[in-house]
């Protein structure tokens, strides 16, 4: 337990650093858009093309964490679309429960990313990049069904709001994280490895990644927000940290998995 929780600590310390700097404004308020956007478009893509092009492959079972990854946040996501008509009841409007929808299944993949190599190493990395190959397009997918289906409000100009398929599509076709993770795997499993040059390269520019956008994590933190939405906040906490996890444990060993890659699946699911 004393070695999760020192691991994990730093990545906490990183995220209240952010929230700490853009509450006492030690940076413009200006800095942090730019900073996630290179983050997710150059630093994280270059972390994990030099994690998993380098990775032990042979070490991991893929079909379990997949399995396991997407099965949990179908099932969650169709309980949840199951008790709509209850929800509604308790008080929670259509464009609100498209929030605790997303809330419930959609991970952070730079808390978990950063959280792999804190606990796992490599291994790790190699392992929440599989999770994200499977979670990022089905949770955009899922999103924008729920959207289409819960979202009647208006986009401004009065008109109901509508949100277009190829605006979710086209980003996940196009997603950083996704295309990093492919050209990492394929790197891998082909043999090419990577050049001298380019090898340290993306070392290099990838160790800035956690940094910076775990900082920009905490600055996006909004307390007041939290407080405002009560009561739902922390049932959708509940739901994102005890039952989908628990359900995705389930399913791991149910697809035959085994191992240390039980752990980093299930840590991937509580995010």
């Amino acid at each position: 337990m004393i070695e999760i929780i020192t691991s994990l600590a730093p990545i906490f310390l990183l995220i209240l650093s952010g929230w700490l700097v853009r509450k006492r404004r030690w940076v413009v308020d200006a800095f942090w858009q730019p900073a996630e956007t290179l983050t997710f478009y150059i630093l994280f893509p270059a972390l994990l093309i030099h994690k998993i092009a380098l990775a032990d492959m042979s070490a991991i079972n893929l079909p379990p964490i997949m399995g396991a990854t997407a099965g949990g946040m179908l099932i969650v996501g169709g309980v949840l679309v199951a008790l709509r008509r209850r929800i509604e009841r308790a008080g929670l409007d259509g464009p609100s429960f498209t929030s605790v929808f997303q809330g419930s299944v959609r991970p952070n993949s730079y808390v978990g990313i950063a959280a792999a190599v804190a606990l796992f190493g490599n291994t790790g990395v190699t392992v929440v990049s599989a999770a994200i190959i499977v979670a990022a397009p089905l949770a955009n997918f899922l999103g924008v069904l729920v959207l289409v289906r819960y979202a009647n409000g208006t986009n401004g100009s009065g008109k109901n709001f509508r949100p277009r398929w190829r605006d979710t599509v086209l980003p996940i076709i196009k997603n950083p994280l996704i295309l990093a993770t492919l050209i990492g795997v394929a790197l891998n499993w082909t043999g090419a490895g990577l050049p001298p040059v380019v090898g340290p390269f993306l070392d290099v520019l990838g160790q800035a990644a956690l940094p910076i956008g775990l900082m920009a994590v905490g600055a996006g933190l909004d307390f007041a927000a939290l407080t405002a939405a009560g009561g739902w906040v922390a049932a959708t906490v509940a739901v994102k940290q005890i039952a989908l996890p628990l359900v995705t444990f389930l399913l791991f060993y149910a697809f035959g998995g085994s191992g240390p890659a039980a752990a980093m699946t299930v840590m991937f699911a509580a995010l």
